[in-house]
């Protein structure tokens, strides 16, 4: 079983190697460098206390500085396994994000090891540009969101990029890149 530790390091890695590595996501890179972003592990599968998570994550993105934390990963390999439940479950975040009156402040990026988008068979690769080597909700400010998006030249061209990177990788080499994440640790 992986513990605590081993949960951010192989998500760290995954970040580095796949997200960075890749260049899935232009943003990632300086606040990863510069050590901005905040990884915590839920470790259970009690729903409620998974519920006070994500609330105290919210708070702790929302009263911190940005300088300080830049954005922040809820990682929760025992709960939400299953990608259906998992996606379903989204609606109640967007609930509480709107309860919580941080609606407009902070958004939530969707990760999963299995990761499916609608229209595509569950092994194309271009499902793999939001596959993680865990479940886990990834929390952005959303003003850093819209400056990277005002400074970014070709904004719309990132979703298109990433679905052709992971087309030439294929799958073979995509899956060998994630067992050698997970299988180092």
């Amino acid at each position: 079983m992986i513990n605590h530790s081993q949960t951010i390091q192989i998500t760290q890695e995954w970040i580095q190697q796949f997200v960075i590595g890749l260049n899935l996501c232009p943003f990632a890179k300086l606040p990863f460098k510069m050590d901005k972003i905040r990884y915590t592990v839920f470790e259970g599968n009690d729903l409620e206390s998974f519920l006070k998570a994500i609330l105290d994550e919210l708070m702790f993105l929302k009263d911190s500085e940005a300088t300080v934390c830049e954005t922040s990963l809820l990682i929760h390999p025992e709960i939400f396994n299953d990608f259906t439940e998992y996606w379903d479950f989204q609606e109640v975040v967007e609930e509480i994000l709107e309860e919580a009156d941080l609606d407009g402040v902070i958004q939530v990026a969707t990760f999963h090891p299995d990761y499916q988008f609608a229209d595509t068979r569950k092994t194309s690769p271009e499902n793999y540009t939001n596959r993680s080597p865990f479940p886990m909700l990834h929390f952005l400010r959303e003003d850093s969101v819209t400056k990277a998006v005002d400074t970014y030249p070709d904004i719309d061209d990132i979703p298109e990029h990433n679905i052709r990177r992971m087309n030439d990788l294929g799958i073979f080499k995509i899956k060998n890149m994630l067992n050698d994440i997970i299988g180092k640790n």
